[in-house]
């Protein structure tokens, strides 16, 4: 595998690239409509993500842009509308249909990494084999090599309080991507982090998507962060509202 680079300079812009995104939507949902009592999160929303691309979904707080994460990765059943993976419906599975599908399609990345704290750094990432079933050494051998590949060798011992934010996250990341999933589904992961951390973590984690062929979904409020997308949406009072643009941070 190729390696990725962990040794950036401050301030260092993303690097843009000609990536080849298949124009066919291998994620769709049309419709969206999600109510929290008589708070109306999701508005007849319409989406699509096509297989490869890196889409940042941006907006002021309580826009809606979580929710709308959750909905299109079968974490929250929408009040109306339709999600389609691959042209199946997948909003309207019962619960262990959900969970088996964001185990073995969905990866996730979320903003304090959720990590077991208990575990080391190298059982943290093999979680999504281990709970699919494979073996305990073929699961921590290819987790060491997605730590190695993402430039934590030789801290696949650590816990994650023994980690820096930077590291924990990237610990997160090979989580996501170990299983080979369709889709990643990251909720703000810089959020935690200084600047320099947060650049390191998005040029590791979109050149590890990228060089998979594996689909992001990327929830910012950050202008920095969305630059590693290929396209950006903004969602506003639980509608998307067009392009982003200065002062949705």
């Amino acid at each position: 595998m190729t390696a990725l680079r962990s040794d950036l300079e401050p301030h260092t812009a993303p690097v843009t690239r000609a990536v080849a995104v298949d124009p066919r939507p291998t994620l769709e949902a049309t419709g969206l409509v999600k109510r929290f009592g008589q708070t109306e999160a999701l508005r007849g929303v319409d989406v699509a993500l096509s297989a490869g691309e890196i889409l940042a979904v941006m907006g002021p707080s309580g826009s809606g842009k979580s929710t709308l994460l959750h909905c299109l990765a079968g974490i929250l059943a929408p009040d109306a509308g339709e999600v389609r993976l691959d042209g199946q419906r997948i909003d309207d599975l019962g619960e262990t249909a959900r969970s088996r599908l964001r185990r073995t399609a969905f990866g996730f990345v979320f903003q304090f990494g959720q990590l077991v704290p208990e575990l080391p750094a190298v059982e943290n990432a093999a979680l999504p084999l281990l709970l699919n079933g494979q073996s305990r050494s073929s699961a921590i051998e290819a987790a060491e090599v997605w730590l190695d590949r993402l430039g934590l060798g030789g801290l696949e011992g650590r816990r994650p309080g023994e980690l820096s934010g930077g590291q924990a996250q990237r610990v997160a990341i090979a989580r996501a991507l170990i299983a080979g999933p369709r889709i990643v589904f990251a909720d703000e992961p810089t959020g935690s982090l200084d600047s320099l951390a947060g650049e390191q973590v998005m040029n590791q984690f979109t050149e590890a998507a990228r060089t998979e062929g594996v689909a992001v979904v990327l929830v910012t409020h950050e202008p920095r962060v969305a630059a590693y997308a290929d396209r950006e949406i903004v969602v506003r009072d639980g509608r998307i509202s067009g392009a982003a643009r200065e002062g949705d941070q």
